[in-house]
């Protein structure tokens, strides 16, 4: 299927057209309320915010997705799939069977010290580099889990205008983030990516908002062996407040793609911290209040330092503009390193495609300090030194 929204993102459907189709879908997940916030911070870039009712525990509560975007409507619909994504990937007895016919490796799953290997709920997926089904834990399709056997996560959760689009983008993220965990675990510093020969011009004015605003804005190239460019995009605030120490990461097979998810997280991130409703900004809040501005920089200062330094059109680009052709480079790269499964559980349950994509052996320390493989370190000497 044929990429026709290119400028903001890469979709097979303008966002207009997104948000028209899934008007049922945000009925059903019981949206309350889809809010802008982007005048809560100085920057101006489009942040909204999806708020849901949900059941947890027997208790009535509140859910809220925030989204992110170059354009308003860009950033709406990102903040409605989000919603949707999550509703989509909560537990689902009807997909779960007792006894798996073709499990995969728990163990390729990096499985913390802690983990309970005696599964009894497993759910089928489908690898779509071998061509066959495969049995995969429960706990690593769902979230949140019942987290005996790893912490419940995000990673690899995408929606899309079709399953071929939801597939692509979850499993950009998969690589995005083991490629973050990768440079999180090198000391050198990682190149810094100098975009004044950006063609998209909505990068430019992204960058401009920013610095408008007293904002520095650091992109890094953290692009590991699959020639998958994964972008950093870490701001640094004249005004020094160090909840606004923030860092976005994107990854595409279009390096000016993952440069504005890169950009546009680092918007969200800004915002979702000043509204201050997720448990995690709270948590933030709470740890950098004890630690002054320029400390955080220098604990951290691989991020703001630099000591080589590439053009955009130095980095890889094999976009090609067709979903199809794009799941197969990302499938022949990643099995060229020995990744040789990328497994997805269709997770629709509201009318919209939604996945879970699972690529065993792909790190996500990044976001898990407790899972890191054997092999993390042998990827980060070839790579980085």
């Amino acid at each position: 299927m044929d990429i026709k929204y290119k400028l903001a993102s890469y979709r097979v459907c303008s966002p207009e057209e997104t948000f028209e189709k899934i008007q049922r879908a945000l009925k059903k997940i019981e949206t309350i309320e889809i809010k802008n916030i982007q005048h809560l911070d100085k920057i101006n870039i489009p942040v909204y915010y999806l708020t849901r009712k949900v059941v947890l525990e027997g208790k009535e509560g509140i859910a809220i997705h925030y989204g992110k975007g170059a354009t308003d409507i860009q950033s709406k619909v990102s903040a409605c799939m989000e919603a949707i994504e999550r509703f989509s990937a909560s537990y689902d007895k009807n997909k779960v069977k007792e006894k798996p016919d073709n499990p995969i490796n728990v163990n390729d799953l990096i499985l913390p010290q802690y983990a309970d290997k005696n599964i009894k709920d497993w759910v089928e997926g489908i690898d779509i580099i071998n061509d066959e089904i495969v049995d995969v834990p429960a706990d690593a399709v769902f979230y949140p889990n019942s987290g005996k056997l790893f912490r419940g996560n995000t990673n690899g959760l995408a929606s899309g205008n079709s399953l071929d689009e939801a597939i692509l983008h979850a499993t950009l993220e998969v690589i995005e983030r083991d490629a973050w965990s990768l440079a999180d675990l090198s000391r050198k510093i990682p190149r810094k990516i100098n975009p004044e020969d950006a063609k998209n011009p909505l990068i430019h004015e992204l960058l401009e908002k920013f610095e408008k605003a007293g904002v520095k804005i650091i992109l890094k190239d953290l692009t590991s062996e699959f020639d998958i460019p994964v972008v950093a995009a870490i701001s640094d605030d004249l005004s020094k407040n160090p909840l606004m120490l923030c860092v976005g990461v994107g990854c595409h097979l279009h390096p000016e793609i993952a440069i504005l998810r890169a950009l546009t997280e680092v918007a969200q991130s800004r915002a979702s911290q000043l509204h201050g409703f997720r448990r995690d900004a709270k948590l933030r809040e709470e740890f950098t209040s004890k630690i002054p501005y320029e400390r955080l920089k220098r604990i951290h200062r691989k991020w703001f330092e630099f000591e080589e330094e590439i053009n955009i059109a130095d980095m890889p680009n094999n976009a090609s503009y067709d979903l199809k052709n794009d799941l197969k480079f990302i499938k022949d790269k990643i099995s060229e390193f020995g990744f040789d499964k990328l497994i997805y559980v269709d997770l629709n349950k509201v009318g919209v495609d939604a996945v879970r994509v699972i690529i065993p052996k792909m790190e996500i320390y990044t976001i898990d300090r407790d899972r890191l493989s054997r092999m993390a370190f042998e990827r980060v000497k070839n790579l980085y030194y």
